[in-house]
């Protein structure tokens, strides 16, 4: 719940901030000189870029903590019980042990959003940041498609 806090007390400055990143764009366009229409077209135009990904981003993480909760309901969450060293950080030949599983079991059913979303898991704790949202973009696309 704090982490949600956070997200909208940031998401609320970021807002303060466009709004006042706008009004610099219509002064500038108003003020009569082409360059300054060019600048202020350009500035009007990065706040609607800014408000698309971050509303992509979002959308993704509710999407991904709705497939969590169903995952933890039925008892198909991946555990979290990767051995770790004493700096915390988890064990890198058992990471690759549970990927492996994960990997296979994708495989085996690749129609089962559960399984992609393990196998995102399994790519984070292996560091595969980019690995890890193209799989969970896969598991999430399965699980709208199995609700609808």
């Amino acid at each position: 719940m704090k982490t949600k806090v956070v997200v909208g007390l940031l998401l609320a400055l970021l807002l303060l901030y466009l709004v006042l990143l706008g009004q610099r764009g219509v002064v500038l366009i108003t003020d009569g000189t082409p360059a300054g229409a060019v600048l202020g077209v350009g500035v009007l135009i990065l706040p609607v870029v800014v408000v698309w990904a971050i509303a992509r981003e979002l959308a993704f993480g509710v999407r991904t903590e709705k497939m969590a909760h169903q995952l933890e309901r039925e008892g198909r969450l991946p555990p979290d019980d990767l051995p770790r060293n004493e700096a915390g950080r988890i064990d890198r030949d058992a990471a690759d042990a549970a990927f492996e599983r994960y990997r296979a079991e994708t495989e085996a059913a690749p129609e089962d959003f559960g399984s992609w979303f393990r196998l995102a898991c399994a790519y984070d704790v292996a560091g595969d940041r980019k690995r890890a949202r193209a799989a969970m973009r896969r598991a999430g696309a399965l699980h709208k498609a199995s609700t609808t």
